[in-house]
């Protein structure tokens, strides 16, 4: 007598039907444990954003109320708040209001507006050329913009402009630089991120040979504060004048940049790699190359040339929050503001009354960073 084959029955609480729903039922819980990770790291990253948002805050308003005149945190505020709501003050106060408001105010501002556009700059620099040393300096962009913003302070050109002749003398510079680093670096048509370093980092040395020249027969008797001012940097030269137009272009080159992060993304994976995704690599590097120097033309005009924060602030911040660009050019901005910041404060505080150019102490914390960075085990460019 023949019986009949009966399927095995099934597991408790599964029915017989379970088997064949069972990857797509369990492919679900995956794919919602993967939304609720994604969703998780962005709350984190919003939430860290915040942190640093509120540190830079701190760090404006101490950095504003510390100088040779200390005032406290709370009367800055307050000095601050009379400024921006109209408030009164008294009589005994204008000199100290004065002070923070007029002086030191767009001074801390400014340098917490290049700090953010430095940071931002590097990450997008390194992207685009797939070379972990590379920043506005080694593209030549810095140098080109020196010149240019030598070349008008020192022959007067561009006098109509007005108080702008020196940041369009800088961008006109930094525009150049770039122009003739990709015409020297392409072949072909096509942009080679080896090329574009190694021109660049040549152009950078000829740039600062020009610089030099021009300053050497200045006319007048401040060559060597000139030097170093647009080597080393310095924030001296403050005004609520020049402020606006910073402001505009570095927010502006910032939303940009982090609208680009996904193509950032890709050029860092190589241009076959981009090619194959459907990215023309060639002309995205184009579109960066102008805002870059559009971006870092309108810094160095008002800051002077300063080294490593563009080339050291993307790796920590790699480093924290991971490879992906669009995370790191959210925070990378913050991070960099809030060094440079403090980076001023030492630059007028720790030799009072005089002043250490900013170059010197960026130079002596980026350095040991980079090393420590560099010596770090696993680490690679993009990553942990």
């Amino acid at each position: 007598m023949k019986v009949p084959h009966k399927p095995p029955p099934a597991g408790p609480g599964i029915s017989s039907r379970a088997g064949a729903a069972g990857p797509a039922e369990a492919s679900a819980p995956r794919s919602a444990g993967g939304v609720r990770a994604r969703l998780a790291s962005r709350k984190v990253l919003l939430l860290g954003c915040a942190v640093l948002a509120a540190v830079l805050l701190a760090s404006v308003v101490v950095a504003i109320g510390l100088g040779p005149a200390v005032v406290p945190p709370g009367e800055t505020a307050h000095h601050l708040w009379a400024a921006l709501s109209g408030g009164r003050i008294r009589s005994g106060e204008v000199t100290t209001y004065q002070i923070i408001w007029q002086i030191r105010t767009p001074r801390v501002l400014l340098a917490a507006l290049v700090g953010a556009g430095l940071s931002a700059v590097g990450v997008a620099i390194q992207a685009m050329v797939r070379n972990a040393l590379a920043d506005p300096f080694v593209l030549g962009v810095s140098s080109g913009a020196s010149v240019g913003a030598v070349g008008v302070t020192v022959t007067g050109g561009l006098a109509v402009l007005g108080i702008h002749a020196v940041s369009v003398g800088a961008f006109a510079g930094a525009l150049v630089a770039s122009l003739l680093v990709y015409a020297a670096s392409s072949s072909r048509g096509a942009l080679s991120p080896l090329r574009l370093v190694l021109t660049g980092v040549a152009m950078s040395l000829g740039f600062q040979a020009v610089m030099s020249l021009i300053i050497y027969f200045a006319p007048d008797s401040e060559a060597t504060s000139m030097v170093l001012y647009w080597t080393m940097g310095s924030f001296g030269a403050a005004t609520w004048g020049a402020l606006p137009v910073v402001a505009a272009v570095v927010l502006a080159g910032l939303a940009v940049l982090y609208r680009y992060g996904r193509t950032l993304d890709v050029l860092s994976l190589g241009d076959e790699t981009a090619a194959s995704l459907g990215f023309d690599p060639d002309r995205h590097r184009k579109v960066l190359l102008v805002l870059v120097s559009l971006v870092t033309g309108v810094m160095v005009a008002v800051s002077g040339a300063i080294a490593f924060v563009g080339l050291v602030m993307p790796h920590v911040v790699r480093m924290v929050v991971g490879a992906p660009h669009a995370r790191v050019l959210a925070v990378a901005p913050l991070v960099g503001a809030i060094f440079m910041v403090w980076v001023d404060l030492a630059a007028r505080t720790l030799v009072a009354p005089r002043e250490l150019p900013l170059g010197v102490i960026t130079a002596l914390v980026g350095v040991p960073v980079f090393i420590a960075l560099m010596r770090r085990r696993g680490y690679t460019f993009g990553g942990r």
